[in-house]
């Protein structure tokens, strides 16, 4: 069975983007999707996303807060030690292939705008930052 997830919705914010260092650089690029439920409540979750090299270049070119994409992925779970000396656990899907989901006109416009769902700006102020992972 293969590793696939398919997700469509909207960049949080713009992404986080970092350049590895040494002689074979590569760009790394994370951002949430916030991707709305089906159902009655009409809550989101907020799937971290992680894209490397050229697709990573590309999500930092054209990605940013509001833009609509359809991104397919494959789930990618690990752990480090923080700071503190805590073990942390990872839930990342790592981007193999994402497309725009409207035009750019429709991006524009909906990029003013918050995604749906709740307490967005709670999540997005708890999620670690980039100096936080043991990568960067």
């Amino acid at each position: 069975m293969a590793n696939v997830c398919v997700f469509c919705g909207r960049a949080v914010k713009s992404p986080e983007v970092r350049y590895t260092q040494g002689e074979k650089a590569m760009c790394i690029a994370r951002f949430n999707l916030a991707v709305e439920r089906r159902g009655k409540d009409n809550g989101a979750d907020y799937p971290n996303m992680i894209a490397f090299g050229k697709t990573a270049e590309f999500v930092e070119k054209h990605i940013n807060k509001g833009t609509k994409v359809v991104i397919r992925s494959h789930y990618q779970g690990g752990s480090y030690t923080n700071k503190d000396g805590q073990k942390v656990y990872t839930h990342d899907f790592v981007v193999d292939d994402i497309e725009f989901a409207e035009s750019k006109a429709a991006s524009q416009q909906n990029q003013q705008t918050a995604p749906t769902g709740n307490n967005i700006n709670d999540y997005v102020n708890s999620m670690p930052s980039m100096e936080d992972l043991p990568f960067a």
